[in-house]
């Protein structure tokens, strides 16, 4: 459903997308940046991507493989194509070759309001209209705009990490 019960639109639009992807570019710190692209390139909820340990981003499938937290049990695993240049920032901010870190250690050591808080400020700063402002826009924006270029209903509802291709 992508609008909600008041007829308002719960996506944000491609102008807006690029608009909240440029303005995390600006931002102090690169964790902010890595965590809101992730957001913005997978279409994965706020806690999967919190969830996302280093040994998920496969840099040689380019893509990032998502636990789906939302099916009753543990274990199911989408796999989601990403562009280079975030595979490479996320290797850059996160060092993700490192035999020093854990690979199995989340990319974030924040909470969800923390998250949360992050991606709302980085839309507040981006323009972005309060009523739209809020994370799962980017997921409902991320299947939206793979229906306009063209990716197939079946294709989406895998990577969205969707049961039934009605949600």
């Amino acid at each position: 459903m992508l609008y909600d019960h008041s007829g308002n639109r719960k996506y944000l639009t491609s102008k807006e997308r690029k608009a909240f992807l440029n303005a995390s570019r600006n931002q102090e710190d690169p964790s902010v940046r890595s965590f809101c692209e992730t957001l913005a390139y997978t279409g994965a909820r706020i806690s999967e991507v919190l969830a996302l340990p280093r040994a998920r981003i496969d840099c040689a499938a380019e893509g990032v493989v998502i636990e789906s937290l939302k099916k009753r049990r543990r274990g199911i695993f989408r796999v989601v194509p990403v562009p280079i240049e975030l595979l490479n920032l996320l290797d850059e901010v996160h060092d993700l070759s490192s035999a020093d870190i854990d690979p199995q250690a989340p990319l974030w050591p924040w909470c969800r309001t923390t998250a949360w808080r992050h991606v709302k400020r980085v839309m507040a700063q981006a323009g972005i209209p309060a009523a739209f402002a809020k994370p799962k826009a980017l997921r409902h924006a991320f299947g939206v705009q793979g229906t306009q270029i063209g990716v197939s209903l079946n294709l989406l509802k895998r990577w969205l990490g969707h049961s039934r291709l009605e949600t």
